[in-house]
């Protein structure tokens, strides 16, 4: 039987169970691992303990310096019981915690994909790169945001590796939450450096969503144009409260990808821009607010129903509500008002910086 070394515990030692020590393995054989702890005395790894990883103790041979966690002080036999498989999770989630920590930037493998997201795993450990934390080149650009087309675009990713940072740790879960912009927007805070709010640049629409538009334009100065034979670019958004002055319900109303665009820039956060196309078209509630007033009538085009009421165009990207409240019910209304066709209204309120204006049906 293998001598082992009885130590007698010292209260200044500092190991008790749960500690996490290292050894040299000394012997094994077909059920147990035996590991030399030195001052601490001989460990062993044997029954359910060394069957959980008994693959990885194959791989050993004696002479290996192993990690392994202290499950029992000491047992009948003299040894301190050791759990390797605990060990490599808790080093695991140490090293993961150093990871999120230092923001180094890691490369993973993409293994699946849900509506939600990626799906992967870093040092063993399940790993989720939700869509939100996609890089811009990479975010699902799909108008309608129909979940099952968003599947579709995020299983193209299935097999490639992306370069991501540990955004958040879920102990309770055993789960790690991935980001993959954040290496982006780290550049993306470079490249922004020559710019700033009013700017009005030359852009290329280059995907739509049904919160606005995305945009790209180039990177400030010329000569930072080249990057190993490459343009950079950088991409913006335009929200789709800044494609048009009048109400916009689908941003591809307004623009069409491949389209050229001057647009202003109205924000820069960190590493995010904002956009404005309608920051460069003549207010069209300014002319509202000198021409018409409160108790005015005024013809107007049925454009669409909601369960507010009937948008009306009362001017060229003029359009105002007839709520519902003024009409006994919603059948009522679509009885009184045929989409398409031109009525009488009369203005109840005009609130030119909301841009909204109330109106009411007249005979």
């Amino acid at each position: 039987m293998l001598e082992k070394k009885i130590v007698k515990e010292s209260p200044t030692s500092g190991v008790g169970i749960g500690s996490i020590v290292e050894g040299k393995v000394v012997a094994k054989d077909r059920s147990s691992l035996y590991i030399d702890l030195g001052n601490q005395g001989t460990g062993i790894i044997y029954g359910r303990e060394f069957y959980l990883v008994k693959e990885v103790i194959k791989a050993l041979n004696v002479g290996d310096i192993v990690h392994a966690k202290v499950v029992e002080m000491e047992n009948e036999d003299g040894y301190r019981e050791l759990s390797m498989e605990d060990a490599t999770k808790d080093l695991s989630w140490q090293k993961l915690k150093e990871l999120k920590d230092s923001e180094e930037i890691i490369s993973v493998k993409i293994t699946g994909v849900n509506k939600g997201g990626l799906l992967t795993s870093v040092n063993g450990m399940a790993a989720f790169l939700p869509v939100s934390q996609l890089s811009p080149e990479n975010y699902p650009r799909v108008a309608d945001a129909d979940k099952t087309k968003i599947l579709k675009e995020l299983q193209k990713f299935i097999g490639k590796t992306l370069e991501v940072k540990v955004l958040d740790l879920l102990a309770e879960e055993n789960k790690l939450i991935l980001s993959e912009k954040a290496k982006a927007e780290q550049a993306m805070k470079k490249l922004l450096e020559n710019y700033k709010k009013e700017d009005v640049i030359d852009g290329l629409i280059t995907g739509i969503a049904d919160f606005g538009a995305f945009i790209k334009f180039p990177v400030l100065p010329a000569e930072a144009l080249a990057k190993e034979g490459q343009a950079q670019q950088i991409e913006g958004l335009i929200h789709i409260s800044e494609l048009d002055w009048q109400l916009v319900s689908n941003p591809a109303e307004v623009v069409k990808v491949g389209e050229t665009v001057k647009a202003k820039i109205i924000d820069i956060r960190s590493s995010q821009v904002f956009l404005s196309l309608k920051a460069l078209k003549e207010n069209p509630w300014e002319v509202v607010e000198k021409e018409y007033k409160k108790g005015d009538k005024i013809k107007g085009k049925v454009i669409s129903f909601s369960a507010f009421g009937a948008f009306v165009e009362v001017l060229p990207k003029i359009r105002g509500l007839c709520h519902i409240s003024e009409f006994p019910s919603q059948a009522d209304m679509e009885a009184s008002l045929k989409a398409g066709e031109s009525y009488q209204f009369e203005i109840l309120a005009i609130e030119p910086k909301e841009h909204r204006m109330s109106l009411k049906l007249t005979k």
